[in-house]
């Protein structure tokens, strides 16, 4: 049987603080401080905890060469390397975990990366629970737990050694850049127009050209900068209501600007799924289409090997599509929104992604913003909202 490590893991110290009631008993504080090591493994996507011995292990067995487990067991006792295949730490050539693990090799994720990315995505998270919670917990007091915030400007110098700027003549950039407020009313009664919705994904996702860049490389052109203009994440799309569009989920073909069916809906299912979606943020869920940047990983990382800036590139794709989409919408006289609390894992789960490969980064969408407002939107221009 040949063995070898995991290709990304890391190893975080810990300590854990439990009640002693026999600490208590003898005159103590009542708490017991305990250390442990924890490993955060990718490929598993999740948290392992694990012995000294075991850490000590992972950092001499190589995550490139296999190893009989013969030659193994001549350094490690064989009920520890037992116990690292248990955890998927440790990977038997040909079996099940190989071949996920053999995934994030292909994809070309660099360790620190793929931890951030693995570590902070959702799965059935309920946001307005987890606030009536922390309503529950502290009342009005929250700001007083977390204390003033910040200023609103870093100031390095004095005023009066400030240089100031000639102001900017107005143009019609101006007003669209005041008139992008994100929405939290959304017209529920109302379908998008067709040629609103396919306008919007157009200026935002779509390519304006493709170019031949060399032999088996192809850039794309188009209304966002992205690094080496590869382009990685593309839109996936949850359709409420959009006229002559079916509800259900959608892949937008950015070369083709088409949709690309993936599943049909009925109104009620694609309401559950907006739900889920943006975890139960409730003045999302009447946004008649969302919209899920989804990247990619091994269309930007097949350039950008192991590489320490590639997943903010990313990071910044999401972003400046993102802004995109607000600024189309606007110019309409639709709404927008973006939303980074969202249930990763689900999205994942609903258009059948391999978060290895790809995944969802945050969740957009726009429409038609409701006559009267019932949630608070941050208006400060009272462009939108003209009674303020």
């Amino acid at each position: 049987m040949l063995l070898r490590r995991c290709a990304l893991v890391t190893l975080e110290p810990r300590e854990r603080i439990d009640f002693d009631l026999l600490d208590l008993v003898e005159g103590g504080g009542g708490l017991a401080m305990r250390s442990e090591w924890v490993a955060t493994v990718p490929h598993a996507a999740r948290e392992i905890g694990v012995s000294a011995a075991e850490a000590m292990a992972l950092g001499e067995i190589s995550p490139t060469a296999w190893i009989e487990i013969e030659a193994l067991e001549k350094r490690h006792p064989r009920e520890l390397l037992d116990g690292l295949v248990a955890k998927g730490l440790l990977v038997i050539q040909g079996s099940t975990e190989d071949t996920r693990d053999e995934v994030v090799r292909r994809t070309g994720w660099r360790c620190a990366a793929a931890t951030l990315h693995y570590t902070s995505r959702w799965h059935g998270v309920d946001t307005e629970a987890v606030q009536r919670q922390l309503s529950e917990q502290y009342g009005d007091a929250l700001l007083d737990k977390l204390g003033p915030a910040p200023p609103t400007v870093r100031e390095r110098t004095t005023r009066d050694r400030r240089i100031p700027l000639a102001a900017a003549k107005p143009t019609p950039l101006d007003t669209l850049l005041d008139r992008r407020v994100t929405c939290r009313n959304f017209d529920a009664t109302r379908a998008l127009g067709a040629g609103e919705f396919a306008a919007v994904l157009y200026r935002a996702f779509g390519a304006r050209a493709v170019d031949d860049f060399a032999p088996g490389v192809q850039l794309l052109k188009k209304g966002v900068p992205s690094a080496g203009g590869l382009h990685p994440t593309e839109a996936y799309l949850l359709v409420q209501r959009v006229d002559g569009i079916a509800p259900g989920l959608y892949h937008y073909h950015a070369v083709d600007h088409a949709l690309e069916p993936m599943r049909l809906l009925s109104a009620d299912e694609a309401a559950v799924l907006a739900r889920t979606f943006v975890g139960s943020q409730a003045y999302f869920l009447d946004a008649p289409v969302f919209v899920i940047p989804v990247t990619r990983f091994r269309r930007n990382f097949w350039k950008y090997r192991n590489h320490a800036k590639a997943y903010r590139a990313l990071v910044l794709d999401v972003g400046h599509l993102s802004q995109t989409m607000y600024l189309a919408a606007t110019e309409l006289g639709l709404a927008a929104f973006i939303t980074a609390a969202v249930n990763e894992v689900d999205i994942e789960q609903a258009f059948g992604l391999d978060p290895l490969e790809e995944g969802p980064l945050a969740v957009c969408g726009f429409g038609i913003r409701a006559g009267e407002r019932k949630e608070v939107e941050f208006d400060p221009l009272h462009v939108v909202w003209k009674d303020g």
